[in-house]
């Protein structure tokens, strides 16, 4: 299959042993929108600078429309459109003038960067990625793209992002540690952690692969190893997950399954506070590959900075 955007064994090592990919691949299809999901920390925005000629990677090869990012950075830099996490925005210059300089710096002279000018402007973040279609990129790059941003502005933006793929056949990366930004943008994701993919698909293929529901259970306490213990020989759950006062497991019953569960847990001692059954989401996927939540890879990432 032909990419527009391919990793291939991705390393990059920082000083004090900080490794941020340790063979991190995937590939992206031409005019589709591509999520990297993973928390903070997971290597995401190192992955982005190196296929965007930021970053020399220790080992493996980076190619957007079939350039090795390495070898010819130039050309690369000449087909691509990135959006950081920091605004590009110079705030003491007004939109159009922004646009215009961007252009200008992309080639982009006269009446052409007028024009374009005039038909992306907008508000900041809009203005980052209009600096960053000014020059009708090929593939584009958006780290991060709606952190921050408030639900109704971040809906709008997501809006933006899947017509960009849609409607001007744009090549779209973006990175996010939001699940649901993931679900409902990507038609392919790679789920990221610790350096490496260690999941690959469409967010329905990859809910798919959990059978059955979902159960969480909200506890009154944290009670260490005896939620475990309480579930140890129940047949109808599976895939039991506890984090402090949280606990997930999965059956393929669920409506059937929470009575067993609450009955074990109130034999043991155990208080709950709430229950609810749910079909899998990406969080229960990240959970199967990584063994823990999203919230809690996010949380390690936080102790580790």
């Amino acid at each position: 299959m032909e990419y527009a955007i391919e990793a291939e064994g991705l390393v990059k090592t920082y000083p004090k042993d900080v490794t941020a990919l340790d063979g991190l691949s995937f590939g992206v299809q031409p005019a589709t929108v591509f999520a990297l999901l993973g928390p903070n920390g997971a290597g995401k925005t190192t992955a982005v600078k190196i296929l965007t000629t930021l970053v020399k990677p220790d080992a493996g090869r980076a190619l957007v429309t079939r350039l090795d990012v390495t070898a010819n950075p130039d050309t690369v830099r000449r087909t691509i459109g990135v959006v950081a996490q920091g605004s590009g925005v110079d705030i003491q210059a007004t939109g159009r003038e922004n646009l215009r300089l961007h252009g200008q710096i992309h080639g982009i002279r006269g009446h052409a960067v007028e024009q374009r000018a005039q038909e992306l402007l907008g508000m900041q973040r809009r203005l980052d990625i209009a600096m960053a279609l000014v020059h009708d990129p090929v593939v584009l790059f958006l780290d991060e793209p709606t952190t921050g941003l408030d639900p109704e502005v971040r809906a709008e933006m997501w809006a933006e992002i899947g017509r960009l793929a849609r409607e001007r056949g744009k090549t779209v990366l973006l990175t996010t540690h939001y699940l649901e930004e993931a679900d409902q943008l990507a038609e392919r994701l790679a789920i990221v952690d610790r350096g490496k993919v260690v999941a690959e698909g469409t967010p329905e293929a990859l809910k798919r692969e959990l059978r059955g529901d979902a159960i969480h259970v909200d506890l009154e306490a944290d009670y260490n190893g005896t939620v475990s213990r309480a579930l140890a020989d129940l047949a109808a759950v599976r895939d039991v997950n506890v984090e402090g006062r949280t606990l997930r497991a999965r059956a393929d019953d669920g409506g059937r399954a929470v009575p067993l569960v609450l009955q074990a847990l109130e034999i043991h001692g155990v208080g709950v506070s709430s229950v609810r059954v749910a079909r899998p989401s990406l969080d229960d996927v990240y959970l199967k590959y990584t063994g823990r939540t999203f919230d809690a890879a996010d949380a390690e990432a936080e102790v580790t900075r």
